[in-house]
């Protein structure tokens, strides 16, 4: 895939999906799940003060008087409200609206009554980059802050999984430090030689993964030879596995407000994909988040 339009080919012909949205009164949010419920992807059911869900209609002149509509105006409880249309099987995919990430995050790894699995939380982003030469998978520049090497094996595995929903069989992945050789000094060198080699070894399956790599001869051919690398990765990766968080976050924001990159993005690793986005990102990257959501919900779920 190369482009946000085959995305959303995915769910042509699909029966549509079904979201709930946590604190729905956002109007980035009713926009995007608006124009899915419109394009039949998704029957939307909407949690949040009602009126303002009305009024922020109105004020966008959209329709929602179709759309199943919960009224509750305490964001918490509204979190709560969705985890449990999950997990009564009333909804495929979990939508935060406006509301603090923490609070829809603590109702979802409640040990109880929450979405947790086994595996590790992580931020999947799929970006479309003008001058390369695919959609290019970035992670996890929105979740865990300073992951070590067992967390990095579950993030890479969480990235696989979504890239292989989406039809890349065999991602490449490239594990981004500030060079390209093992210096005992940097961590992050360490850890993926390490990631390296268990890619090599089997114990992480179904993908290519090299590093440490540097950015530039992760996406860039010439980079690479240049400074005498030699890997299928090089130039060609699929997944970017960043070091940490600050690094991740300033990576994907230089992306779309320096180079118009256009973003989606899941949290994965719940018992289905949650569409977590940032109130700052406007409503077409909260609209293929969903688009990104409901297409691999069948494939990990």
């Amino acid at each position: 895939m190369d482009n946000f339009a085959q995305l959303e080919q995915l769910l042509t012909g699909r029966s549509p999906g079904r979201i709930a949205v946590a604190a729905a009164h956002d109007s980035h949010v009713l926009e995007s799940v608006h124009d899915v419920w419109q394009k039949g992807y998704a029957s939307p059911i909407l949690i949040g003060d009602k009126e303002k869900i009305f009024a922020i209609a109105d004020e966008l002149q959209i329709d929602v008087s179709h759309m199943t509509i919960i009224k509750e105006l305490e964001d918490r409880r509204a979190a709560e409200m969705a985890v449990n249309l999950v997990n009564n099987r009333e909804a495929d995919v979990l939508m935060k609206g406006a509301l603090q990430t923490a609070d829809l995050l603590k109702a979802v790894l409640e040990r109880d009554k929450g979405l947790r699995t086994n595996r590790l939380l992580s931020h999947v982003g799929l970006y479309e980059i003008n001058g390369y030469h695919k959609l290019l998978f970035i992670t996890d520049g929105s979740i865990n802050i300073a992951p070590d090497l067992k967390q990095k094996t579950d993030i890479v595995t969480n990235a696989i999984t979504v890239a292989r929903a989406l039809g890349v069989k065999k991602p490449k992945i490239a594990v981004l430090a500030a060079g390209e050789t093992v210096n005992p000094a940097m961590q992050p060198t360490h850890d993926a030689a390490a990631l390296t080699l268990m890619s090599q070894r089997g114990q992480i399956k179904n993908c290519i993964i090299d590093g440490p790599l540097a950015m530039d001869n992760a996406i860039n051919l010439e980079a690479a030879v240049h400074k005498g690398i030699s890997s299928s990765v090089a130039g060609d990766a699929d997944i970017l596995l960043v070091p940490n968080i600050e690094a991740g976050n300033i990576l994907v924001k230089a992306l779309i407000f320096l180079s118009n990159a256009r973003s989606c993005g899941i949290i994965t690793g719940a018992r289905v994909p949650l569409v977590v986005t940032s109130r700052a990102e406007s409503s077409e990257a909260k609209y293929y988040s969903i688009l990104l959501a409901l297409a691999i919900h069948d494939q990990i779920c």
